[in-house]
């Protein structure tokens, strides 16, 4: 699906805005082997459980699921292999302090192609208690009712 600022957008990791209450957004490049593309290029690819880590003054997705490209058979790596996203040092070093935090994790929210290259929007997010959880999907409801009734006038 193509986004309205130019992006190919691949997929999104719908849960992530559920579970996360997000706080700032970053984007970042994502080293991948040459299969691996071909296989975003054609959607073969899964959120669950997808998470980043900052290690060594380094950010790594973990779990994020590629599947395996079926025509590069031998060349196919490990689908749910760490992979290394590319910033900038200061925005490493921003993302270290931030999940230094108790209660701050860093949340894949979807993976796009801009001029050719793969990045990832990864954002720093809170996780949501149940209360906010349905507090959230109330006032979604609320507000597509309040446009239903606005549409019928």
């Amino acid at each position: 699906m193509k986004a309205p600022d130019g992006r190919n957008v691949v997929a999104r990791n719908r849960k992530a805005r559920h579970e996360y209450e997000i706080l700032d957004t970053y984007e970042a490049g994502i080293a991948l082997k040459g299969p691996e593309v071909k296989s975003l290029r054609a959607g073969g690819v899964s959120f669950q459980d997808a998470f980043a880590r900052v290690d060594n003054g380094e950010v790594w997705l973990h779990s994020l699921h590629i599947s395996p490209y079926e025509q590069a058979n031998q060349f196919n790596v490990d689908p749910v292999r760490r992979r290394r996203l590319l910033l900038n040092r200061q925005e490493i070093r921003q993302l270290a302090v931030k999940t230094e935090e108790k209660g701050l994790t860093l949340v894949p929210l979807e993976i796009y192609f801009v001029r050719g290259r793969a990045k990832l929007q990864l954002a720093v997010g809170r996780g949501k208690k149940l209360h906010d959880k349905r507090e959230t999907l109330k006032r979604r409801q609320q507000d597509r009712e309040a446009r239903r009734a606005m549409e019928t006038r």
